[in-house]
């Protein structure tokens, strides 16, 4: 029997096969996923101390917004919003004061919002993620530190949920929040965030 020479052609199709079969065996990139806040598990604490003795504390009920994660490229975009006149700190006064224009003036500015535009990665999990908060018509750089992040099926939603615990301290002033600083009021608020985001079909 006589075998016929290899030429030029076949051996590129040959090449061109191999290589196919090996892409085969390797995950497509993933794409990026868009998570719809969920607002019965997303709320914004914040804690402060009252005249250097106890600590006082209070959240916001009510947000909204998103989260665009893309795990391949390490990035992701997020987009809260907060209602200011949600506050409830258990104490109607309190909560009136808070609301007023001494404080988050909510008449003329009901909504806050945070921007995250850099997302820091350990592994597969978010350990920070750095953007703006926009409040009483000013925004100005903050940094979200996470803990505790994590993703899982709902068994209640029938969706995919990720999540976790984020924090920060700022200085109220920063916003043109004054009120009270002369007093022994303090201008460092800690911001204590639960967020937890359903999954959208892509």
């Amino acid at each position: 029997m006589t075998l016929s020479p290899i030429g030029p052609a076949t051996r590129t199709s040959a090449l061109l096969l191999l290589g196919l079969a090996a892409s085969a065996g390797l995950p497509a990139r993933a794409e990026p996923v868009r998570y719809a806040i969920d607002p019965h598990h997303t709320f914004v604490n914040f804690e402060v101390r009252h005249f250097q003795t106890s600590t006082v504390r209070a959240r916001f009920d009510r947000t909204e917004g998103y989260v665009v994660l893309d795990r391949s490229a390490r990035t992701g975009r997020a987009e809260i919003d907060i209602d200011t006149a949600s506050i409830s700190s258990g104490i109607a006064d309190f909560d009136k004061h808070l609301r007023s224009a001494d404080f988050l003036d909510a008449a003329r500015s009901p909504k806050a919002r945070f921007t995250g535009t850099d997302f820091s990665f350990e592994g597969d999990r978010i350990a920070a993620v750095a953007g703006s908060l926009t409040l009483l018509g000013k925004t100005v750089p903050v940094t979200l530190k996470a803990s505790n992040f994590n993703c899982y099926d709902s068994p209640m939603l029938k969706a995919r949920v990720c999540g976790g615990d984020f924090e920060t301290t700022i200085r109220r002033s920063q916003w043109g929040m004054t009120w009270g600083i002369d007093l022994g009021v303090p201008d460092s608020v800690r911001l204590l965030i639960q967020i937890e985001a359903v999954q959208q079909q892509q």
